[in-house]
């Protein structure tokens, strides 16, 4: 399980987990080098000790990686870091389709075909490059935010096909076409099978066969009839349903024959839903198909109903089907048969998929089967695929088993012959004619050749030389090493091939790795001097990153393991670098309608801060109360930001004033007199300029008016800003800067408005 911040090849850095699956699980990582965000799938380590697996992985990985298309994901790298082997793949960000059912249930018809003609255009491409997914199943499709949607794991079914592997990591029972349940030769037209089934969940929003176990449910795909969608909704489109009866016959043959035809066929009824277009084909040849007896279906159910005996072990165990449609292998692969079940066995052989290595595989040949065979005359009849050969697998383990026997019996009938004859005695066992004293002279039978052991382990060259050489005085001499494992004999103080007396001294020394050193503390350091310092050391680094408040980004926080203990000469020193302090997202709450107490509990509740707060007035929103914020509640801000708001004063209060508009009407009082002979005498300010100047003390107004012939005029002045709508002025006349107000009549009239 990799965590979060370790780093992969010094390029992929570990997010987060997004998903696992039967064989691998996935994670959100950064690639460093292209700055981009990427999905990582790495194996689990049980298949990461399978060297034939990872081979066939990376194999049908690197295929798959050559498909480029919209309604698939790519595959950008397929590599291995320190034992952990990995896909480097494009992130999808959504779901799958899978979920996408469970969420949304049974799909709208028009979105159903446009999800369908996706997948078929993703397969279309696939099987044009020869490449055969082998595990079609909504888990399998991604539902990307925008509505489009990726196939992802291509080539990876076949690889784990070859392995036998346990129940949750093969394809999905639910989506398996009936010759994959046998065991037997699959095409694109498998693919175009596990489609149909994917379309007929999508329109009814559930899989048409469920069972107990696996093996009830793939026996269902053999044999039994699917419910037709329009009997559990009948709003299906009749010209959709027989599509998807068409992809799912039994008979690959009768299926569409290429992604491209139901392409096409998918798009008519896109075109017009009411369009009669598809029919299922009647049978293509007479040959005989094979008919299921009794006897087999008994046989089959005793066996799947078979309880644990004697260590607890069952002797035909079916897995449970799993929460997520439970994935399987191929039927036979799920059980151990019992000898009395020999008929199961007939029924379920199945061809090994890498025996041949080519993308265009042959079809098996038929297989002798006490099967009973009817004519097919009628494409009515039970639908039956070519029954695959005896598994080629179970040959190879009769042929290696036989030759082994026939290897241990060769070695023990030889052991015993050499016993009898004296083959495995070294010198004679008569004692050396010598005038020499017996006591001093060393018997043949205490001597032994030197064993070979360097390059082994400690232990097994102590049994080799204890134990089958029977040497008594050896002892272990343990040795930095650089070059040699730790734990490993790199030289021995008696050359192999040596007779030796089997008390002897016999010195091995053996490799105790590198000398151990101190780690260099490079705390707070900045990274490259760190490498520089670790290296110069001589220690190998890697990297991991993490958010730190106090320590700078860019610098070393610790590493691991920690600075000042001792490590061996060469370990991997993990510098974890600080991405400086983490600067997490919040949602800005809404603090309309709080008080401003009430406004800054709810920001410091989110770990925000209080900005500037001010105050207005507002006939809407109560005086104390926050009429409106400065970031729009709902967004997302880092933490600790700053949240302006206005808090209301209330309806602002208002001064009502008036403005008084004056008329002043002016007539000179030499008007109205006569000369002698009794004519009118004309005012003598008859065609002055005259100013007429209106005030109350504190604002004046004033206006220049004409005397006319009559000795009058008029001025009309606005006063604002009056406090009272009773307000009293003077009324000043000045012609030419002399007040000769006392020579004219004034009559005034006063209007008020208010403001």
């Amino acid at each position: 399980m990799l965590k979060p911040g370790m780093i992969l090849c010094d390029r992929y850095e570990i997010l987060e987990v997004v998903g696992a699956g039967g064989m691998s699980i996935v994670y959100k990582a950064r690639d460093h080098r292209l700055n981009r965000n990427v999905a990582i799938k790495m194996l689990k380590p049980e298949f990461v000790n399978d060297k034939n697996f990872v081979t066939k992985f990376r194999i049908e990985a690197q295929a798959s990686a050559g498909l480029a298309h919209p309604n698939i994901v790519n595959v950008y790298d397929v590599t291995e870091d320190d034992g952990i082997y990995f896909i480097v793949m494009e992130l999808v960000e959504g779901i799958t389709l899978k979920e996408y059912i469970d969420q949304n249930g049974r799909l709208p018809m028009d979105k159903a075909i446009d999800f369908s003609i996706q997948i078929a255009s993703a397969l279309e491409i696939a099987h044009e490059n020869h490449i055969i997914h082998r595990d079609i199943k909504p888990q399998n499709i991604l539902v990307s935010k925008n509505g489009n949607l990726k196939v992802t794991d291509f080539g990876i079914a076949k690889a784990a096909s070859s392995n036998t592997l346990t129940s949750g990591a093969m394809g999905s029972v639910h989506y398996i076409s009936p010759e994959q349940a046998r065991g037997g030769y699959s095409d694109e037209r498998s693919d175009i099978y596990s489609l149909g089934i994917t379309m007929y969940e999508m329109v009814t929003g559930r899989v048409p066969f469920e069972g107990d176990n696996n093996v009830s449910v793939a026996l269902m795909h053999i044999q039994n009839d699917m419910i037709s969608p329009r009997e559990y909704y009948p709003d299906i489109y009749a010209s959709f349903e027989k599509i998807i009866l068409k992809a799912t016959q039994k008979k690959p043959e009768r299926r569409y024959l290429t992604a491209s035809a139901l392409i096409a066929d998918l798009r008519r009824v896109q075109n017009n839903p009411n369009i009669d277009i598809v029919v299922a084909p009647t049978g293509i040849s007479n040959r005989p198909t094979q008919e299921w007896s009794k006897e087999d279906i008994d046989a089959v159910r005793s066996a799947s109903q078979a309880k644990p005996v004697g260590n607890g072990q069952p002797q035909f165990y079916n897995a449970p089907i799993q929460n997520e449609m439970g994935e399987m292998q191929p039927i036979q692969r799920l059980s151990t048969i019992p000898v009395n079940n020999q008929r199961i066995n007939q029924l379920f052989e199945e061809e090994d998929p890498w025996e041949d290595e080519e993308e265009e595989e042959v079809a098996p040949p038929p297989r002798k089967s006490s099967l009973k065979r009817v004519q097919d005359y009628d494409e009515e009849d039970d639908y039956d695929e070519d029954d695959g050969d005896i598994d080629p697998n179970l040959k190879k383990a009769v042929i290696i088993g036989a030759v082994a026997t026939a290897v241990i019996i060769a070695i023990i009938v030889m052991v015993v012959l050499g016993k009898v004859l004296g083959w495995f005695k070294f010198g004679n066992k008569q004692t050396t004619e010598s005038t020499t004293s017996s006591e001093s002279e060393i018997s043949t039978e205490e001597l032994a050749v030197m064993d070979d052991v360097v390059g082994i382990s400690e232990d097994a060259a102590l049994k080799i030389l204890r134990d089958n050489s029977g040497f008594t005085n050896v002892t272990s001499e343990h040795v930095n090493n650089t070059e040699v494992q730790e734990g490993y004999v790199f030289e021995q103080s008696v050359e192999k091939g040596t007779p030796i007396s089997k008390d002897a001294p016999i010195v091995i020394k053996v490799s105790a790795g590198a000398e151990e050193k101190t780690i260099p503390d490079v705390t707070n350091y900045e990274d490259d001097q760190a490498v520089t310092i670790l290296q110069e050391a001589g220690f190998t680094v890697t990297h991991a990153y993490e958010f730190n408040d106090e320590i700078e980004k860019d610098k070393v926080v610790r590493t691991e393991p920690a600075g000042n203990s001792m490590a061996k000469e060469g370990t991997k020193i993990t510098l974890v670098i600080s991405n400086g302090k983490e600067e997490k997202n919040v949602e800005v709450p809404n603090l309309n309608g709080y008080t401003q107490a009430e406004a800054e509990n709810a920001l410091a509740a989110k770990q925000l801060s209080v900005g500037n707060v001010t105050h207005e007035n507002s006939d809407n929103v109560a005086e104390g109360y926050v009429i409106r914020q400065g970031t729009q509640s709902g967004s997302e801000v880092p933490e600790g930001t700053a949240i302006d708001f206005v808090i209301s004063d209330g309806p602002e209060e208002k001064t009502v004033t008036y403005t008084a508009d004056v008329k002043v009407d002016i007539s000179a009082n030499d008007t109205g007199s006569v000369d002698d002979e009794g004519n009118a005498i004309p005012s003598k300010y008859v065609g002055h300029t005259v100013t007429i100047r209106v005030s109350n003390g504190t604002v004046t107004q004033e206006q220049t008016v004409t005397i006319n012939t009559e000795g009058k005029a008029s001025a009309n002045v606005s006063i604002d800003g009056l406090a009272t709508n009773n307000e009293s002025f003077t009324y000043t006349v000045y012609d030419g800067g002399n007040d000769v107000t006392g020579d004219f009549a004034k009559t005034p009239s006063t209007t008020y408005r208010e403001n």
